[in-house]
Formats: C-alpha cells, structure tokens, sequence
C-alpha cells in the first residue's frame, strides 16, 4: 500500500501542496453520524465529502478516532494503530481517504505522541511491574517526596488543572500534564521513538498525506524534573504575555527537536507528505526552531486566535506571524479556531456584533498568503453553546471548573431540517446537546442563500483557488484611517481592507470583488472586510 516515489509526476511545487492549501478540520465525533448512535464517524464524514468538494477546501485534518476509552474525547489513545468501533473499522477508514483522494482533498490525521492513555497495554504493564522495570521505563514514573513519599515528586501542574502526577499503589508516581488518564512517555527510551515510527509508517502506507501533532511542544523533558514557576502555567498566561520571558519547564525543551527530525526523516521517505505542529511556545526564535529544514513543515502559532478584533493588533500579529515564517523558510499557517478555543462568533462578542467581526476576519485571513486552517462549524458561523452542568464531558470541566471546559464549540454540525439534532444523527439526540435556535445556520438554511456565511466562504475559497490576485507570498501595507488596515498581496494584487472602528470609511481604489457586509454608500462599514483589486 505504499506510495511510489515518482518524481517526473510530481514537481517541486506538488510536492509542497501544503504551503497554500486550505485545511477543515473535522471533529469526528461532531460532524456526521451514520450509525444513530449520536457521534458523528468515519462513515459520516465520506457521506459528506460532497459538501466538502462544494465548500472548496484542499485537505482535511481528522481527529483522533483510534482505540480509546474517550476520557479526552480520543485523545487518550489506547491503540494508535487501530480505529476505535464507534468510529468504524479500518475498511472505513480506507474508504473515507480513497474517496477523500477522488474528490481532490488530501488527508491529514492527528498523531498524539506526549501520552498514550492509562488503558494502554504498557501502561497496564507498567502498573503490573516493579519500579524501576522496563515496563515502567517506558513512561516516567518517580519516588515522591517526604519521609514516605506521600508528596509528589515536583511541584508541576497538569494543563487541566491540578497536580501533574498521580499515585500508584505501590508509592511510586507517574507524571501527566493532562488527565490522569494520559500517562506521559518517556522520550529517552528508544521503544517510544520506535513504537511512534510504526505508527507513522502505519498510517503513511494507508495513503494518508499527513499528520498534525498534538501538543508538538511536548514530549521531551528537562534532566532532573525540576520545579517550575507556577507563574508560568496555563493559557491565560500565555494570552495575557505576562510571564511570557518566564520558561515553563513541563514543554519546549530542547531534546524535543530531535524527535521532530526523527519524523521528519520519516515523512522525507513518502514524497508529498507533511506534518505540521501544535506549538504552544510565544519565543518567536525558540518557535522558529520547529521549523527548520529537518523538522516540521508548518507549524500552528494561533496568533490571530489570541489576538482582539483590533485593526493595529491584527497587523501586529500578521506581520510577527509572517516573519517568523519568512526567516525559516516555510509558508505561514492561520487559524481563528479549533475544538480547544472560544469560536470566533463568540470571542468577538457573541450575537449580530460576533456574526460581523468573523465574517470580517474570515476575510482577512483567507486573504493571506501561506496555509489555512478552517475549524468545523465556522463557515456557518457557529457560535459556542452554553451547555449545562450536567452535559459537559470535557476532562477540564471537570478539573478546572465548567468555565474551562471546551464543549461549548465541539457541539456537533447542523446539516438540515428545522429542529435538533439538524440531520446530523437519526438519534433523538447527539452526544452533545444542539440549541433549537440553530434551524437558520443549518447547511441546507444556507447553501442557497447569497447572504449566507456558507456562501461567503465558499465565494471566497473560489476567488482565493483561482483569481491571479492571490499569487505571492509577500504583503506590503497601506495607509489607512483610524482603526483600520489595508494589505496588498504581492506580486498578485489582492487588497484586503478591514474596519474595526466604530464609522464607515472609505476604500482603497479598485474593484470590489467581496465584501464581508453591505457596503454604506460605497465605504467599508464597522465590523466589514472587503477585497478589492
């Protein structure tokens, strides 16, 4: 099943198809259930791929939908190897990527190498052993502190909350910077970074085009374990740049780049494949470093999801973005979202105002050069759902309290009909709730609808795959009124204006070709974007 390297069908610029592609992510267990049994699945998403071909996107990125007893909805992997049953089988993963392939989309999938999941067979072996045994090697399990080692070995917290380690009955205790149940891998043992090439091989020799990886800034760990600054830790910290020069000791350490070489070695083996990284890390140099000749070709770095709906911020962020990507030779990536942040809809406010200002940036990012990378739901401008208590099924929920908790934009795809669950399942209910409310943001409410946010992204994917305006990687600035910015793509020409000041102002010369909102007498309105050439 391995592809054949054949370099006269594939040129240099084939060969790099990431580097201006539009990705959708798909959040398996919300996008289409086959099956009616609530969670969407491999099955479910081929059904649609139609709608996929229509929407215009170049690739999909899948996640995890192997082996797991789901306490991170798949991301506690107890077989990397294999699909989990609620999913499908792997015929119908074999299926989904001959069909994805047929309909002109690569397939990308996620690949989660910091954990596996407490049900995994070494995991289960390491707990039958002895401390210090080779099962236990495999995951980095410690002595605690104190005269009977009833503290934990060092002070690190878990990303979810709590502390990062976990007693077993023996007194030892072994490190998770998740769950519990996502037992961390100790990357100095050679049978990790074996058992990680199988499964690269693995999925490469089903015709995947590549992988995604989770938490890439992971992995590797410090000598010693030692304590970090709590100051350090969690996502406000990150968003807010506070304690941005204080180094977190739990990721971004050095040994981590020789585990992305290590896949990087591999991926070179299978001609037009890539991997792009989850990297949490605000040091642009330290940042750039993932994206050296022999690591990842392109890696996440969610300025634009951190970034206000502010004209003079938005240019801030794009310009940092585009030259960390410029100085190591690689595309830039975008993203507004993804299943662990706020959809944009209710991070730019929520109601009408949050319609507006994402349409707005749907604009603006699609106008940049490099690749994009859509989340599920945004094209039909979706927004969080404020969900119950009692719904919620997101292990930080649970231990950073239900405010943290990511269910809220994981709720599943409303595809037609005008009463929940939206066509997406043939149950009575989906395994998260749907909002009644939802009947006009349905794919069918807006596939016909000029105005529609679907019909906004489709009409811009048209003109991004195939008007000349988008040619180039460079984007030079324009002068532009209080609280806006206007770019220009170069060489191709493509102007991209943005409003986010309270007035109407005008254009820059030219010919409009889309524009997020109505134009007011001939000028760009609050919250609007507009492309011109």
């Amino acid at each position: 099943m391995r592809r054949a390297a054949d370099s006269k069908a594939t040129d240099a610029v084939d060969a790099q198809w990431w580097r201006d592609s539009v990705f959708y992510q798909v959040y398996v267990r919300s996008f289409a259930d086959s099956d009616g049994d609530g969670i969407g699945d491999l099955e479910g998403i081929r059904s649609r791929l139609g709608y996929l071909e229509l929407l215009g996107v170049d690739a999909l990125w899948l996640t995890p939908f192997y082996r797991s007893p789901m306490a991170d909805n798949g991301y506690d992997i107890s077989d990397p190897r294999d699909v989990d049953p609620v999913f499908g089988d792997l015929a119908a993963f074999d299926r989904l990527v001959a069909d994805a392939h047929a309909h002109g989309m690569k397939v990308t999938i996620d690949l989660v190498p910091n954990h596996t999941s407490a049900e995994h067979e070494w995991f289960q072996a390491a707990l039958a052993s002895l401390p210090g045994s080779p099962e236990r090697e495999r995951y980095i399990f410690r002595e605690g502190l104190g005269i009977t080692g009833e503290h934990p070995p060092n002070n690190w917290v878990s990303a979810f909350g709590g502390p990062a380690w976990t007693r077993v009955p023996d007194g030892q205790w072994y490190l998770h910077l998740f769950a519990p149940e996502q037992p961390d891998l100790n990357w100095n043992n050679h049978e990790v970074h074996a058992d990680l090439e199988r499964t690269l091989r693995f999925w490469l020799d089903r015709g995947v085009d590549g992988f995604r990886i989770d938490v890439a800034h992971g992995m590797a760990k410090p000598p010693g374990l030692p304590d970090m600054d709590l100051r350090a830790a969690g996502a406000d910290a990150l968003i807010s740049g506070e304690y941005r020069d204080i180094p977190d000791r739990r990721f971004d350490n050095d040994g981590v780049h020789e585990i992305h070489q290590m896949i990087r070695k591999v991926l070179d083996e299978y001609p037009g494949t890539m991997a792009v990284g989850e990297i949490w890390v605000s040091d642009e140099e330290r940042f750039a470093r993932y994206l050296r000749p022999d690591e990842l070709h392109l890696g996440f770095n969610f300025r634009l999801v951190l970034t206000h709906f502010d004209a003079d911020a938005l240019r801030a962020s794009i310009e940092r973005s585009l030259a960390i990507a410029g100085s190591a030779g690689v595309a830039a990536t975008w993203t507004l979202s993804n299943h662990d942040v706020w959809r944009q809809v209710s991070r730019y406010g929520g109601g009408e105002q949050g319609v507006r200002r994402a349409r707005a940036m749907a604009l603006v990012e699609l106008a940049l050069p490099g690749a994009i990378y859509l989340y599920n739901g945004e094209e039909l401008g979706l927004a969080n759902v404020d969900l119950p208590v009692e719904a919620m099924v997101d292990p930080r929920a649970r231990t950073a309290g239900p405010d943290k908790g990511r269910d809220g934009c994981r709720v599943p795809i409303p595809w037609e009909g005008d009463k929940a669950p939206f066509g997406f399942t043939t149950a009575d209910t989906a395994w998260l709730p749907m909002p009644d409310d939802w009947a006009d943001l349905t794919v069918e409410a807006q596939l016909e609808n000029t105005d529609s946010t679907l019909s906004l992204y489709r009409h811009a994917l048209e003109l991004r795959h195939q008007h000349p305006a988008f040619d180039g990687d460079e984007v030079e600035w324009y002068g532009a009124p209080a609280g806006c910015f206007a770019l220009r793509r170069k060489p191709g020409g493509l102007v991209c204006a943005l409003n986010t000041s309270a007035a109407p102002v005008d254009l820059p010369p030219g010919e409009v070709l889309l524009s997020s909102a109505p134009l007011i007498e001939g000028k760009l309105p609050p919250d609007a974007a507009a492309w011109l050439v």
